[in-house]
Order: C-alpha cells, then structure tokens, then sequence
C-alpha cells in the first residue's frame, strides 16, 4: 500500500494561484483515504480493506436495518478497520472492527421514499453499523425485495483531499472573497474539476460533493432545518467530518441517481466515542 503524492495538488496550486494563496489553500488540504478495486488477489496482492456489495456479515443480535412503514435497507458497503492505513489520518477511527453502511435506495417502493437531511423522519433511511473485533458474525440473506449489489473487493490508500472551493473552511480562511479572488481563477477550478474525474470511494479528508458542499446540508437539518442565510449552518458544518463517500460504481451496479454519491457524515467527537448512530447522511446527484 503506498502513499499518493501530494505533489500534483501543490503544483497546482502554485501554477494558478499567487504564493502566498497558494501555501494557505494547500494549508487546507486533509489526508484521505481512496478506497478502490482490487486488481489481484492471492498471495502478494493488495491488501483487502473492505468490499461494495455482496452480503453484510453481522452479529446474531444485530437485525438487518429496517425503515420503519418503508422497508429494509440495502446493504452498500463494509469496511475493515483493522486493514486501513488510519494513521494517516486527522479523524479517529476505530483500530479494528468492521463499518457496515446501509441505504434505502427503493428497490422495495420504487424510489418513492428519499432520505434527506433536512426530513428528519427519513433519516432512518440510512445507517452505520459497527461491529467491534472478536464478535461473531453469520453472513445474512438479503430481506425479500432487496436483490444484493455485486460484490467488489476494495484496497485503500492514502491520498491527499483538497477543500471543495465553497466550504466553510475555505470562507472562514480566505474571506472576504470577492469576485475577482484568486481562487475563483476558470483556469485553476478546471485543473481541480480534471483530478477528481474517476469514480471516488473515500475514507476521512475532505469530501468531494457533487454539487454543494455536504457539510452545509447535514448541519443544517442537525440545526432544525434554519433558512439557509442562518449564520449558524457555516459555523455548524465545520464541525462535521467525512466518514465515508460511495461514488457511482459500474462494477458494483450501483448508480445513485444521475452519477451521484452517498455521503456519511460525522462529528468527530461523536466518531471517538463510537457513537455511529449520530452519523448523518446525505446524497447528491448531476
């Protein structure tokens, strides 16, 4: 498992932008973890950190999530704890045990049911279920309507994420932002808008929306839903982190929506505690 450079951000950076902008948006950048396909297996092949798909492995004790008058989730990914290279990371994940990501995506209501931030009687169509080490587990059937996705096997490694240019981190350090700043630069927004083409699972830094930034949309339904000129949503959304993005995957048969993203969300003292239960979910589309 190697390291990805960081060169290629800050050369970028430094292409587009005057130094002194340049060095305080590198300043912002946060590592990540790329989550992608195994290209081997076997012996000497990449490390297994989790898979999309398949079947959830889960404790005798732990039903398969359900939304209430709605029906069962799908189940869309697992990652293993213990397998992650999360010392590279600014977020405290567990050391061991297994993530299991669940989402309502209506194969069982034809997609009349949508999950939001901002409807808080949805939000039980998504989950985070944590499975400590050394628990037994049983491989579960998929629920009567749920047809599994294909299982793919992930590898991760260690990237280095740049803040979407609208997050509240890059006001908070570069503002006032007229309209001629630096960073409003077409030229530098493109060579961002080329790096980030490919299909991107991720663990930690930065989230990569495919619209708004995410943080903005899950503080404002953790604040009651505030009209969005409400200060409190920008202070609120730096305190939420990237759990885990789930981008559309052709192997895994998994479009959400028009080549859009899952996105789970986190506080990070809520991650140390494990509490995985106050995880909050978001989705974008093109």
């Amino acid at each position: 498992m190697t390291q990805s450079p960081t060169d290629t951000l800050h050369t970028l950076a430094h292409e587009h932008l005057p130094a002194e902008i340049a060095d305080r948006w590198i300043g912002l950048m946060r590592p990540g973890l790329r989550l992608e396909k195994a290209t081997s297996t076997g012996t000497g092949a990449e490390p297994v950190a989790g898979r999309l798909g398949g079947l959830p492995e889960l404790p005798e004790s732990e039903e398969w999530p359900v939304w209430e008058a709605h029906g069962p989730l799908s189940f869309i990914a697992s990652i293993d704890c213990a397998a992650l290279p999360s010392s590279a990371l600014d977020i405290t994940l567990p050391p061991d045990g297994t993530l299991a990501f669940f989402y309502f995506d209506g194969q069982v209501n034809d997609g009349c049911a949508v999950v939001s931030p901002d409807e808080p009687g949805t939000w039980a169509g998504a989950r985070v279920l944590y499975v400590p080490a050394g628990v037994p587990v049983t491989r579960r059937t998929a629920p009567e309507g749920i047809q599994p996705y294909p299982e793919v096997i992930l590898t991760a490694r260690v990237e280095t994420t740049a803040p979407y240019l609208w997050h509240p981190a890059v006001y908070r350090e570069f503002a006032p932002m007229p309209d001629d700043h630096p960073l409003w630069n077409d030229e530098f927004q493109e060579a961002l808008w080329d790096l980030s083409e490919g299909t991107e699972h991720r663990i930690g830094g930065h989230a990569n929306p495919v619209q708004d930034e995410v943080e903005s949309e899950v503080a404002r339904g953790a604040l009651g839903n505030p009209p969005w000129t409400d200060p409190r949503i920008k202070e609120e959304a730096l305190r939420w982190v990237l759990l885990a993005q789930f981008d559309t995957d052709d192997d895994a048969d998994m479009m959400w929506g028009d080549a859009g993203a899952l996105y789970w969300l986190i506080r990070p003292e809520d991650l140390a505690a494990r509490r995985f239960d106050r995880a909050m979910f978001t989705w974008q589309c093109s």
